[in-house]
C-alpha cells in the first residue's frame, strides 16, 4: 500500500494524490477532476479499483498554465488546444486569443462611447469624429503601410481638390450652418496585379454601399464575392429615407451574420472550406451616416481636414505585435507572420490561415460634405509607401481618378498581389 498522499508509479516514480497535488498547483480537487473530464489534464495514475486520481508532480506547470488560461478567461475548449502544443506555438496562440480579446473589447468601448455620445447629443454631431478610440491614427511616418500601427503625423497633408460642392476636399466643412442633404459619389476598382493568374479580391461601389474583400484559400474568390453580394440587400432595403443610429447597428449586425453564412456557403463544395475565407471591409450608407463593417486586414481610410486617417484596425497578428511593443512597423513587413489573420470570414476555423474565426467590428460613423473615404485590400496597403498613398487620395479630382492611381501605384511596387479599393466622396446631393 502506498502511504498516505502518496502513490507509485512505475513510469514516473513517486505520484502524489489528488489532495496532494490540488494543494501543489493551487487548484481545487474539483477542478482537476473537471480537467481530467475535458481531457485537459490527465492524471498520471488512476486506481482501476477505487477510481482514485494520482499525479506527477512535474505536471504542477501545464496544470497552474491551465489554471492561467482560465484566468484570463480563455475557453475550456481552446485551452484544450494550446496545452498540446509546445512551448512557442503556444505563446503564438495566447498572443492571438488575446488580440481577439483586445480588439473586441475596442469594438464594444466604440460602441458605449458612439451610445453615450448619441444619447446625450439626440442626434447632434458625434464629438469623436473623425477617429474611433483606441483603433485609428493619422496616416503617416517613412514605414509601409502595410505594416503600420497608424502611427501620428503632426504634419499636414496639404495638397489640393474639391468635392465638386465648392466645398475643399476632406476640408470636414459641412457645407453651412444649414443642414443639407447628402449623398455618395463613388468608383471600385480591382486588379490582378503583375504576380498572380487569379483575382480573388472583390470591389463594390454604389449609392448605398462601398465594399472590399480580400479572399484566401481555394474557394478565396467565391468567398469574397458572397460576402460582398450578401451586403446589398440590406443596403437596398432602407428605402430612400436615412435609418436611425439604433436600426443601423441592428441593421450591421444582422449584415455581418449573413456575410458570415454567405461565405460558410460559399467555400463549403471546396476541397478544403476550412482553409478559405475572406477579409471585409464595408460601408453601409444611410443619408447621414455610415455604418462601417470590417474584419481582417483589409482598410479603411477617411480624409478629412486635410488629413488622412486609417480607421480600422488590422485583425493580425503582426499588428497585434506591434500594438504590444513587441515589433516595430519596420520589423513586421518582413515578419513570418505577417500573413496570419487573428479574425475574418472563413468556412470553419480548423486549419483555416486564421488563429480565430469571430464576428466582424460594427462602427457609426457621422460624415461631412468633403469626406473621402478609401477602401483597400492589402495588395495596395502592403506594398505603396505611405506619401504616395496620401498623395493619390488627395490630389485626385474624382474617385474614378483615384482608383486608377492607386492601382496603378500598386503595379509600380511590383504588384505582388491582388488589388481592390473603393474611393467614395461625400457630396451634396443636389451636386452629386
Amino acid at each position: 500500500m502506498a502511504r498516505e498522499g502518496r502513490a507509485v508509479g512505475a513510469a514516473s516514480g513517486e505520484l502524489v494524490t489528488i489532495g496532494e497535488f490540488a494543494r501543489l498547483s493551487r487548484l481545487s480537487a474539483k477542478a482537476l477532476r473537471r480537467y481530467d473530464e475535458l481531457g485537459l489534464l490527465r492524471p498520471a495514475l488512476v486506481d482501476p479499483v477505487n477510481g482514485y486520481r494520482y499525479y506527477d508532480p512535474a505536471q504542477v506547470e501545464g496544470a497552474r498554465l491551465v489554471a492561467w488560461l482560465r484566468r484570463i478567461g480563455m475557453p475550456l475548449s481552446r485551452i484544450g488546444r494550446i496545452v498540446a502544443l509546445d512551448a512557442g506555438a503556444a505563446a503564438v496562440e495566447i498572443r492571438a486569443y488575446w488580440a481577439r480579446v483586445e480588439a473586441e473589447t475596442a469594438a464594444r468601448r466604440d460602441l458605449a462611447m458612439y451610445l453615450v455620445d448619441h444619447l446625450s447629443a439626440e442626434g447632434g454631431a458625434m464629438s469623436r469624429i473623425p477617429g474611433n478610440t483606441g483603433s485609428t491614427g493619422k496616416v503617416g511616418g517613412t514605414g509601409r503601410t502595410g505594416s503600420s500601427a497608424g502611427a501620428e503625423d503632426t504634419g499636414s497633408l496639404g495638397g489640393r481638390g474639391s468635392s465638386g460642392s465648392g466645398v475643399p476636399r476632406g476640408s470636414g466643412v459641412p457645407g453651412g450652418p444649414v443642414a443639407v442633404p447628402l449623398a455618395i459619389r463613388c468608383a471600385a476598382l480591382t486588379d490582378t496585379g503583375a504576380v498572380r493568374t487569379t483575382n480573388q479580391d472583390a470591389a463594390f461601389a454604389g449609392p448605398r454601399l462601398l465594399a472590399v474583400a480580400d479572399g484566401f484559400g481555394e474557394g478565396g474568390a467565391e468567398a469574397s464575392a458572397a460576402a460582398i453580394e450578401a451586403l446589398k440587400p440590406t443596403a437596398w432595403g432602407g428605402g430612400d429615407g436615412a435609418l436611425s443610429a439604433a436600426d443601423l447597428l441592428n441593421a450591421l449586425e444582422d449584415t455581418a451574420d449573413s456575410a458570415s453564412r454567405a461565405v460558410r456557403d460559399a467555400v463549403a463544395p471546396c476541397a478544403d472550406p476550412d482553409g478559405s475565407g475572406t477579409t471585409l471591409t464595408a460601408m453601409l450608407w444611410t443619408g447621414s451616416r455610415l455604418g462601417l463593417v470590417h474584419i481582417g486586414d483589409s482598410r479603411a481610410y477617411l480624409l478629412r481636414g486635410g488629413e488622412l486617417f486609417r480607421i480600422t484596425h488590422d485583425h493580425s497578428l503582426v499588428q497585434s505585435m506591434i500594438d504590444d511593443g513587441s515589433l516595430s512597423r519596420e520589423e513586421a513587413a518582413s515578419h513570418p507572420g505577417r500573413a496570419l489573420l487573428l479574425k475574418a470570414l472563413v468556412g470553419e476555423a480548423r486549419s483555416a490561415p486564421v488563429a480565430v474565426a469571430c464576428r466582424p467590428d460594427v462602427r457609426l460613423r457621422e460624415v461631412l460634405a468633403g469626406d473621402r473615404y478609401l477602401l483597400c485590400s492589402d495588395g495596395l496597403s502592403a506594398v505603396v509607401d505611405e506619401a504616395e498613398l496620401r498623395a493619390a487620395v488627395i490630389t485626385a479630382e474624382v474617385p474614378e481618378e483615384a482608383v486608377r492611381r492607386l492601382v496603378g501605384l500598386a503595379h509600380a511596387a511590383g504588384g505582388p498581389d491582388n488589388v481592390a479599393c473603393v474611393v467614395a466622396d461625400v457630396v451634396v446631393a443636389a451636386e452629386e
